[in-house]
């Protein structure tokens, strides 16, 4: 079978480079797409996966638009020109080519539609089927819901096994604490009038974790020079190996507060989204792996941070956490690779037996 994969984030790679590995070594013919970011074909040249660069991406909310159409025309020639039978990702743009050629889509989603008005109204009307985390409130009755995270598909255990050589590389002795941060830029079409954490709290948590341990500053576009001297300087596929060893994980960052989480690592996230997506909800309320803040809320989230720090077992409690929400959820790499290469009989299967994904342990 002909599959087309579109990279649409750095998140993404990781997201799916598991099912194109699997899908590959089946016999398929996987063609990878991705827009023209450099950190997300970094990864994909780390992980050895060749890619077709079909443009690049614009901040400004009002070239985005025009930037889709461009995209879509790409995409359409390579799904004619591979004669493409499934279409994965998580971009708007698998959904509208499902739309202009036989090209079967299969989105996976796990923001809730209050969250991404805009991909809920232009995306999902025009996909063949959702992949969602259970319970996410979504209308589109296209949706079938996975007891799964998207950080699930490359951190489940199946999948990852931590790398204690990372300490090594990022000058830490074992056992010596240590801190990651991540600041955003929010530049997503969802982004807009997003707020995280502020300067003053930025400068403010370096101040105060230095003095616990070391601290290490990831951040998505450029970093501003007075934190230079904390930039993490890790080959990114080491990243997460550095998480699963982090004391603590601090930022305003959904996705790395949720690979936390899946990892074992206490996180504290700060931004105005708290509260309002459904799988982040539920690693904090129902796992008790992850705290959430808004921005005015800052100093509950000092509070917090000085109170976990305090306890002796901080780690110990946060990995028996994190064994009650395995035992709870799916390898997701296994199941998308089985839902792909089955697709659309998967489909069917699914909705009459939604149970039928227990087998993905």
């Amino acid at each position: 079978m002909n599959i087309l994969i579109d990279i649409n984030h750095p998140a993404h790679v990781h997201l799916m480079r598991n099912v194109c590995k699997n899908l590959t070594e089946s016999g398929h013919s996987v063609i990878v797409a991705v827009k023209d970011i450099p950190s997300a074909k970094q990864l994909l040249d780390l992980y050895g996966i060749p890619y077709i660069n079909i443009g690049k991406k614009n901040d400004a909310i009002g070239k985005k638009g025009l930037d889709q159409l461009v995209y879509d025309w790409r995409l359409l020639k390579i799904v004619r020109k591979y004669k493409i039978k499934v279409g994965i990702g998580s971009s708007i743009n698998i959904p509208h080519i499902s739309k202009l050629s036989r090209m079967k889509s299969v989105i996976l989603d796990d923001d809730d539609d209050a969250v991404e008005p805009l991909f809920a109204k232009f995306a999902h009307p025009f996909a063949n089927t959702i992949l969602s985390p259970a319970d996410t409130p979504r209308k589109s009755k296209k949706t079938l819901y996975v007891n799964a995270y998207h950080e699930l598909a490359y951190l489940h255990p199946n999948r990852f096994t931590p790398d204690p050589s990372v300490l090594a590389d990022a000058g830490v002795k074992e056992g010596e604490p240590y801190f990651i941060l991540r600041f955003n830029a929010f530049k997503a079409h969802h982004d807009v009038g997003v707020v995280g954490l502020t300067i003053e709290n930025k400068r403010r948590l370096v101040q105060y974790l230095s003095s616990k341990g070391k601290v290490f500053i990831t951040t998505e576009r450029n970093i501003d020079e007075e934190f230079k001297p904390y930039q993490l300087t890790v080959s990114p596929e080491k990243a997460h190996s550095l998480m699963y060893y982090a004391t603590m994980f601090v930022g305003d960052s959904q996705t790395m507060t949720s690979e936390a989480a899946v990892l074992g690592t206490p996180a504290i996230r700060c931004n105005t989204f708290v509260g309002r997506i459904h799988y982040l909800e539920e690693e904090e309320h129902k796992y008790g792996l992850t705290y959430g803040f808004r921005p005015e809320q800052s100093e509950a989230m000092f509070q917090k941070i000085e109170e976990l720090l305090s306890m002796p077992d901080l780690k110990a409690e946060w990995q028996r956490r994190r064994q009650v929400l395995l035992s709870e959820k799916i390898d997701y790499s296994a199941f998308i690779t089985w839902f792909i290469e089955n697709y659309p009989e998967s489909d069917k299967i699914m909705r009459q037996n939604p149970d039928y994904q227990w087998r993905f342990k």
